[in-house]
């Protein structure tokens, strides 16, 4: 009996043969479909949240702005045409003074203005307001303030909405600091306020404190056919709409874009 070789059942051999091959594609094409669906809702997902992300981002951007120039805008002295307090770092420099310090002048009529191509300032507001000291009070120049102005500007480089600090050097201990665009800020000349990101362009509007409309383009000279309608200084109202707009960070995803309307009264007017 030791001579013998034992013989296997056939249930066994039956096993060991394996996956026929119509077994084995059936079971590839089941793999294969799983695997696409869980990569597809894998890949919406991650679209979603990114598409979530943006609009996030977009949301405290347009309100961040919003408050930073109400803040701002609401305790000035006025809007301008242009700045006073000479800039050594103008963005957009008015050609009428061609050693420059000056940008170039603003009229208070309704528009949009667009956010310009890298490398490009685009001015959107100027104005102005009482100079602060260090204790937190106004700096006064007899019965009147010295006043600091502001520029608000588009930048192409980073596409954000920034303010320029143009501190009045003769108020006394004012605490105000001329600042710098982002490539020659330092201690001495810091870096310009950040006021919004994702800007795309700024629609302003101007009003009187009755709500009535003011439009520089409203009233032209017989004499010489130039605009002479009310313009900034008489704005006591000011509204400004952003739009923000940013691109999706994963492809595939939906990019984002929205607005917010803020009307600020001058209370100092």
């Amino acid at each position: 009996m030791s001579g013998t070789p034992l013989k296997r059942p056939a249930s066994v051999i039956s096993r060991e043969a394996g996956f026929t091959i119509p077994e084995l594609i059936s079971v590839m094409i089941v793999t294969v479909m799983f695997s696409g669906l869980i990569i597809f809702f894998a890949f919406q997902f991650w679209s979603s949240t990114a598409t979530l992300s943006n609009d996030l981002e977009t949301f405290v951007s347009r309100l961040t702005a919003g408050d930073r120039l109400r803040e701002s805008i609401n305790s000035s002295s006025g809007l301008i045409n242009q700045n006073s307090i000479t800039d050594a770092n103008v963005g957009y420099p008015d050609p009428a003074y061609p050693s420059g310090g000056y940008w170039n002048p603003l009229h208070a009529a309704p528009a949009t203005v667009t956010m310009g191509a890298a490398g490009t300032y685009t001015p959107v507001l100027y104005y102005k307001s009482p100079s602060i000291d260090t204790s937190g009070n106004i700096v006064l120049n007899g019965t009147q303030p010295y006043e600091d102005e502001f520029v608000l500007y588009l930048d192409g480089d980073t596409k954000q909405l920034r303010m320029r600090v143009l501190a009045n050097s003769t108020a006394p201990a004012n605490r105000a600091v001329t600042s710098c665009p982002a490539s020659l800020a330092s201690i001495t000349c810091p870096n310009d306020r950040l006021v919004g990101d994702n800007i795309s362009s700024v629609s302003l509007r101007y009003f009187s404190r009755s709500g009535n409309l003011i439009d520089y383009t409203s009233i032209i000279d017989p004499l010489t056919g130039d605009y002479i309608g009310p313009d900034m200084p008489s704005v006591e109202v000011v509204e400004l709409t952003f739009y923000v707009y940013k691109k999706s960070t994963l492809h595939g995803g939906a990019n984002t874009s929205n607005q917010n309307i803020i009307r600020i009264a001058l209370r100092n007017k």
